[in-house]
């Protein structure tokens, strides 16, 4: 059945064992699967990919079989769902599988999807749609934080921090965590203060272009690098962002290592890696070795001394080293 997204804390869910959420909101998505969803069903977390789950399908079964003496109840998240698992789906609720629930997450899935179809004219369970923000509804996120953060803010402001957020919610949250640690000593900040303190939409382009660069998606990275024009401040943040993506790189790969698996390090890993950014994460682990990233840190560290050494060329220095590490 459809239901709305501010609708379901209306309703009694803890009785609903299947849910497909999709849209391209995903801020939303996870604010409604972290804050209305996860309190109220079981704290058994399983969570998978479609192509994983694909892949091997005796082996998923089995494991949604399986149950533990001391934990019977299982809520299993399938992530980045299309029409292809429609079928397996299907199978779950028809065997009415005691003790287990279901999440199904999807991008956006046209009206004619077997999957959307399936959900929204099932009974047994909830389809929920969840749009692109607007600037009424992110308004309404930012008032929201501030007030329960008793942060006084004008709307003037507010609307610089949304526009500089580009219209994501995460993004949002990010900044106005930045401008309640800034206010915790403090009253008032000014309007200069929330441009330096806030992101720009390039300096999320630059953590677009290091997570390609380090995918080793070549036209990506040259497609983000022809669309924009970095200043000797934007390369400085760029072999930032590089230092700060390969210590998590290393520590990715050294948790993978140990676990011998990288679904279970990337679920596990501190701080959490959204479910948006997993799948090029998994592409840079495949690409790179321990050593391989030690001395990428080593030479990162290297280049921006030289870009602050020799400002004026500081362009030409980052684009050979992005381009020697795509090749």
């Amino acid at each position: 059945m459809i239901v709305k997204f501010f609708e379901l804390k209306k309703k009694k869910l803890d009785q609903t064992k299947f849910f497909l959420l999709y849209g391209k909101n995903k801020g939303l998505i996870e604010e409604t699967l972290n804050n209305v969803l996860k309190p109220i069903l079981p704290n058994n977390i399983f969570k998978y990919e479609e192509n994983e789950i694909l892949n091997s399908i005796d082996s998923f079964i089995e494991n949604i079989r399986n149950k533990s003496l001391f934990d019977d109840k299982k809520l299993i998240i399938i992530q980045r769902a299309t029409d292809k698992i429609l079928k397996i789906v299907n199978e779950m609720l028809e065997d009415n599988l005691e003790g287990i629930t279901l999440i199904v997450m999807a991008d956006i899935l046209e009206k004619k999807s077997k999957l959307r179809i399936f959900f929204e004219k099932n009974k047994s369970a909830i389809c929920v749609a969840f749009y692109e923000d607007n600037i009424q509804s992110l308004n309404i996120v930012a008032r929201n934080f501030l007030l329960d953060k008793k942060i006084k803010l004008s709307q003037q402001n507010i609307n610089l921090i949304i526009e500089r957020s580009r219209g994501d919610r995460n993004n949002l949250k990010n900044e106005l965590i930045k401008i309640e640690s800034l206010l915790k000593n403090r009253k008032n900040i000014s309007v200069d203060e929330i441009f330096k303190l806030t992101n720009l939409a390039e300096n999320y382009n630059i953590s677009e272009l290091v997570d390609n660069s380090l995918a080793k998606n070549k036209s990506k990275t040259i497609n983000i690098i022809n669309e924009n024009n970095f200043n000797t401040d934007d390369n400085i943040l760029i072999l930032k962002t590089y230092l700060s993506k390969l210590k998590r790189l290393l520590k990715i790969k050294s948790e993978e290592i140990k676990n011998k698996s990288l679904e279970t390090t990337l679920s596990s890993i501190k701080p959490p890696i959204f479910w948006k950014d997993r799948e090029i994460v998994k592409e840079q682990v495949q690409k790179w070795d321990l050593d391989k990233i030690q001395d990428l840190i080593i030479k990162t560290n290297k280049i921006e001394f030289e870009v602050k050494k020799y400002p004026a060329i500081s362009s030409i220095i980052v684009l050979n080293f992005i381009f020697e590490n795509i090749a």
